[in-house]
């Protein structure tokens, strides 16, 4: 295949004393007129590779039938109104709706702000009285949130504008006059500027945001950031203070009967997570990984450092989330990456566990300490999110709202395995496909991890996914080191200087599909976005025998220089520091950018990035692509499709998930049947 030229130049940084060539550090300016000619060059490259493809057409075809199905999210109370999300099956954009007497009224369809659909919502916050809607949005799939307010009894808007907030929600004062929020200083270069200097404000309705009040900053501590919550008694305003994305924080509260009054350190040193359950009189439940890497429940008393009691011991199952409805304490755990809820009083006295339908993930049980229902979803990787009603009184589950989908489930099976890594530890992983198939080691297989950052990759739901398994493919989830899976140790297993493990545990699992005889190198794919980009970068680069196609999404991949763009700083706790030598070094032997050789055969590799992406910013797989293209010593095609107004995933209209997905399976689809890719499409459908 005939590459884009992409110029090299003579750029070359002295890194503790190691020359570290950066060829392509022109294409970390993501304005300038080369790069801008690159992107197209590269984008045209793409399509045309894509466009004759010829399974294309039926693929996007059944996806957008598939994706035409009525959704509906979880409905919460606020203020004495129901409200809920809903999407008809191809809006690009969740709407908003308001239970009325009269029945449903959508009060805030964010498709009306951008015909493109680019426009997303990224939060909601409802008053106490009911009066008054807060909402976030983010323009082109940016980080960036602009908050705005209005009437729920007029539908209109207040002039209020909310600025450069990001990494923040808003909480309501009781009094319904104003909210708390996070924002950073406005940036000179949204999307590159490095983030820091977060800081917390009170915004009073009707006033301009530049009278808003100071509520606290640490000018002395650049990366800290604050997450307000304003107590369910309206009490008390609780700040979570944390530092990048390491999984320890701060918890400090003000008491608002006094909103000029002093702010204290309820958990004043960063040894372990701490997060507010709920609050009663001035005693306070909280979660916690302090001594107890899976999780327990604390209650302490407010201004009594002695007081700090259990609640809820530590378990063998992973502690994910806690509520307080009704007196009663509901706690969702992990069992094996799988969802378990238990209910216990409030001195953690356990009272019976919810039934759930089967194996899967489960969210919700939201509410306030006095409801008496909830509302929990359950999914899992063939099963829709279908929403339970739950009495908190009987304890009884039933039926709310069950997607109808054009899609067959009891066709297919879900199956738990473990395999062992190459340091001899245990790693599950979740494995679907059609029921009865043959295992002679020659199925397309898609693998996915993710490995990073205290994040559990349990059963979901995903219309993209069905599309696979309907071709006939396998899909494999495989629960690597460094995610949440079973709690702190895991997490810590797969992080800094034990960051390889991750990538033996998804060799380990491409291994085990083939040894099993599921499928063969020449049929296997792997794909994984962010941090799971990077892992399947690093695995491609460390093993190009095993994979017959690789998709890393908008991935880390410069492991010398992510600290340096937006928000990456904050990933220091979880990769190491490029300035730091010991850690450098670490850095440098799995960094997919540096450790390409030139000359190697390596997969076919299809990278995606969006131009608007703040978070990991596209001049990581800019470069990567580029030399990657320069690199390959086969013929294998290695492509990168950048997208256009769209950012690290979040808030992406349907029509562009569409299309990108479309792309993905057609490129994987042709990869894997070089010879007879149209016959084994239509034999599979």
């Amino acid at each position: 295949m005939i590459y884009p030229p992409t110029r090299r130049e003579n750029h070359t940084d002295i890194l503790h004393g190691i020359p570290i060539a950066d060829p392509y550090r022109w294409l970390e300016d993501p304005d300038s007129p080369e790069t801008q000619a690159w992107i197209a060059a590269q984008n045209q490259l793409t399509q045309q590779f894509l466009a004759q493809i010829p399974e294309r057409p039926q693929i996007e075809a059944r996806l957008t039938q598939l994706w035409n199905y009525e959704r509906i999210g979880i409905p919460f109370r606020q203020g004495g109104k129901w409200f809920y999300f809903h999407n008809s099956g191809l809006q690009n954009q969740n709407v908003l709706y308001q239970l009325t007497e009269a029945g449903a009224v959508a009060i805030l369809d964010p498709n009306g702000l951008a015909e493109d659909g680019t426009v997303a919502l990224t939060g909601v916050a409802v008053s106490e009285d009911g009066r008054w809607l807060a909402y976030g949005v983010s323009t082109g799939g940016s980080d960036w949130q602009t908050w705005r307010i209005r009437d729920l009894e007029t539908g209109t808007d207040l002039p209020d504008q909310i600025e450069w907030v990001k990494f923040s929600g808003v909480s309501w004062t009781h009094d319904h006059q104003g909210f708390y929020y996070s924002r950073f200083p406005a940036p000179t270069h949204p999307l590159e500027a490095v983030n820091t200097h977060h800081k917390l404000y009170y915004h009073r309705l009707g006033s301009p945001q530049s009278e808003d009040r100071l509520i606290y900053e640490r000018p002395d501590q650049p990366t800290w950031g604050f997450s307000p919550e304003v107590s369910e008694s309206g009490e008390y305003l609780f700040i979570t203070v944390w530092q990048g994305t390491e999984n320890k924080n701060l918890l400090l509260y003000q008491e608002l009967r006094d909103p000029e009054g002093p702010i204290q350190a309820l958990v004043g040193e960063w040894v372990a997570q701490y997060q507010l359950i709920g609050q009663q009189g001035r005693r306070c439940w909280l979660q916690t990984n302090a001594e107890a890497p899976r999780g327990r429940v604390v209650r302490v008393d407010l201004g009594d450092p002695d007081s700090w009691q259990e609640v809820i011991p530590e378990s063998a199952d992973t502690l994910v989330g806690v509520s307080w409805l009704h007196g009663q304490l509901i706690a969702s755990y992990l069992q094996d990456a799988h969802a378990r809820v238990k209910i216990f009083d409030l001195a953690g006295v356990w009272q019976r566990d919810v039934s759930l339908p089967g194996l899967g993930s489960v969210s919700g049980f939201g509410g306030k300490s006095t409801d008496r229902e909830t509302y929990f979803s359950f999914t899992n990787f063939v099963t829709p999110p279908t929403i339970y009603h739950y009495d908190l009184v009987t304890h009884t589950s039933r039926l709310y709202a069950q997607p109808r989908i054009d899609f067959h489930p009891e066709d297919y099976e879900v199956k738990q395995v473990f395999y062992t890594s190459r340091d001899g530890t245990q790693i599950p992983m979740f494995i679907t496909h059609k029921k009865g198939i043959p295992l002679r080691g020659d199925h397309p297989t898609y693998l996915y991890g993710y490995g990073g950052f205290n994040i559990a990759l349990t059963p979901s739901f995903s219309v993209g996914m069905l599309v696979w398994l309907e071709m006939g493919g396998i899909y494999a989830v495989a629960n690597c080191r460094g995610g949440g899976e079973y709690g702190e140790a895991w997490h810590e297993a797969g992080k800094k200087h034990h960051k390889q493990n991750v990538f033996d545990d998804f060799i380990a699992a491409a291994e085990w599909l083939i040894a099993q005889g599921y499928t063969c190198p020449q049929k296997l794919a792997i794909g994984g976005g962010s941090n799971g980009g990077l892992l399947v970068a690093a695995c491609m680069v460390q093993r190009p025998d095993l994979f017959a196609a690789v998709l890393p999404a908008v991935g880390v991949l410069d492991m010398l220089r992510f600290h340096k763009f937006t928000i990456g700083w904050a990933w220091i706790g979880e990769y190491g520091d490029p300035d730091n030598p010991d850690e450098f070094s670490t850095l440098l032997s799995y960094s997919p950018l540096h450790r390409l050789q030139p000359g190697t055969c390596y997969p076919a590799t299809l990278i995606t990035t969006a131009d608007h992406d703040d978070r990991v910013v596209p001049a990581h797989s800019f470069k990567f692509a580029a030399a990657l293209q320069y690199a390959q010593g086969g013929t294998a095609p290695i492509l990168i499709r950048i997208e256009t107004r769209a950012g690290h995933g979040a808030g992406k209209p349907t029509a562009k998930q569409i299309a990108e997905i479309a792309d993905k399976w057609a490129f994987v689809w042709h990869v894997l049947h070089p010879q007879s890719a149209s016959a084994s499409i239509a034999a599979a459908w």
